[in-house]
């Protein structure tokens, strides 16, 4: 990989913005301290402290079976493969829950069909194991599949309605809008689910339509910088580009979504699923308070001054059914610890020529994770890792943990290592530097 050199990290307006904002919150639920100018903000919820994880029906199911027998069914299989204890803990629904149409009263009735039982039976199924239970709306008349109204001009009824059911997590799609700006509608949402008192973490999709980026900190917990993903190769990968576009924009308790996974419904190859969840790992951002900044990679700050800002990782395969390869990977703990470490810098790309990529994010520890990805759709590569294009400091001799075989390489690495990748292919690893040059 030929190419220029240089800090990763070189662009940290958003540290700036946490500062000023001065929110901060310890955990799910629970504010320390938020600013004046924020008051009013989604981030005052004390939600978004650490990144969702769970599932949703709409990437495996659409409209079709999508009921509550497979919500419980799938609550269930989070819960007995361990899914649940790895951290999803969300289980999400998406479009076709209600019925066509409102009550004599206007509120949203669930499809008297597919979920007989309503859904405040089904949000405390949920809750009895130990999971939180998303539910689904739209900034529009209508949701994006036409089976049930939208929210738009009923935000205040159906925020209240969602709160009362004990749903945890709306997502709010941008179909049917009657060519309404996004900013003449997101709004209304946000302060509507601020005024019920449920903590409901307010899951933006905007599909990047207006850089909900830019703007999206004030109203929600995270907002989708992309169309919505396919389960192919190429959509998989554009998405991945699009969403790191905006990796400045991340705010505390927000994050860029480059939407749901799609590891295990077979349109990609076992391979190239452990690219899209690797990518989606790494595509996280971490900053520090009270914190100085003269070195990025040896930070010094205590471990109670720490915002996080990461990619959601939300499954959206049957979990009920899926193979002991797509387990493998949606379970895979070292790579979800990279996800979830309490510092990482900004995973990014950090090098790309061609088809060769090389992401990087320093992690607790003094260690670093780094992501090298082959896009070639024929040709095998050969990526190396430069300690300079990483942030390493010359000299360092790390071990590398491979984080897919689940071994520490027997070799050591001083200043740059380099593997070779076969097409649609990824490596990642932990690079630890040896305790004797921690000082």
């Amino acid at each position: 990989m030929e190419g220029g050199r240089g800090s990763p990290w070189t662009r940290l307006p958003a540290l700036i913005l946490v500062l000023l904002a001065c929110a901060v919150t310890t955990g799910e639920g629970r504010v320390v301290h938020v600013g004046e100018a924020h008051r009013r903000s989604m981030l005052a919820n004390g939600l978004g402290s650490t990144p969702p994880m769970g599932w949703n029906s709409w990437n495996h199911f659409a409209c079709d079976g999508n009921g509550e027998v497979v919500i419980r069914e799938t609550a269930d299989a989070l819960v007995s493969t361990g899914l649940a204890a790895a951290g999803y803990r969300y289980v999400n629904l998406d479009d076709c829950w209600a019925e066509p149409e409102r009550d004599a009263k206007g509120y949203l009735v669930a499809n008297k069909k597919t979920f007989p039982h309503g859904i405040k039976a089904l949000a405390d199924y949920v809750h009895s194991k130990g999971l939180k239970l998303g539910i689904y709306s739209d900034a529009g008349y209508k949701t994006c599949a036409k089976a049930q109204p939208g929210s738009l001009g009923y935000e205040e009824k159906d925020a209240k309605t969602f709160a009362s059911w004990g749903v945890d997590y709306l997502k709010y799609d941008n179909c049917n809008n009657g060519d309404l700006k996004p900013l003449q509608r997101y709004p209304d949402m946000s302060k509507a689910l601020m005024k019920t008192g449920r903590p409901i973490y307010f899951s933006l999709c905007e599909w990047g339509d207006m850089h909900p980026a830019k703007w999206g900190a004030a109203y929600g917990n995270s907002w989708r910088t992309t169309d919505d993903i396919q389960d192919t190769w190429e959509s998989m990968t554009s998405r991945a580009d699009q969403n790191e576009v905006w990796a400045e924009y991340a705010r505390p308790g927000g994050w860029n979504d480059p939407d749901m996974l799609e590891v295990g419904n077979g349109g990609m190859t076992n391979d190239e699923y452990i690219v899209h969840f690797s990518i989606w790992a790494i595509s996280k951002v971490c900053h520090r308070l009270n914190c100085t900044l003269h070195s990025i990679l040896y930070l010094c700050c205590s471990s109670d001054s720490i915002i996080c800002i990461q990619a959601p990782l939300i499954i959206g395969c049957d979990v009920r059914h899926m193979s002991q390869n797509t387990y493998d990977i949606l379970a895979n703990k070292e790579v979800i610890a990279v996800n979830q470490d309490r510092l990482g810098i900004q995973g990014k790309k950090v090098r790309m020529q061609g088809s060769q990529e090389l992401w990087a994010a320093p992690l607790t520890g003094y260690r670093m994770a780094v992501l090298l990805v082959n896009r070639h759709a024929k040709d095998d590569a050969e990526i190396t890792v430069h300690w300079d294009d990483i942030g390493l400091p010359a000299g360092t001799t790390v071990e590398a943990r491979d984080l897919w075989l689940h071994k520490t390489l027997d070799a050591m690495f001083t200043d740059k290592m380099a593997f070779n990748l076969t097409s649609h292919t990824a490596r990642m690893f932990v690079l630890t530097p040896l305790k004797s040059q921690m000082n």
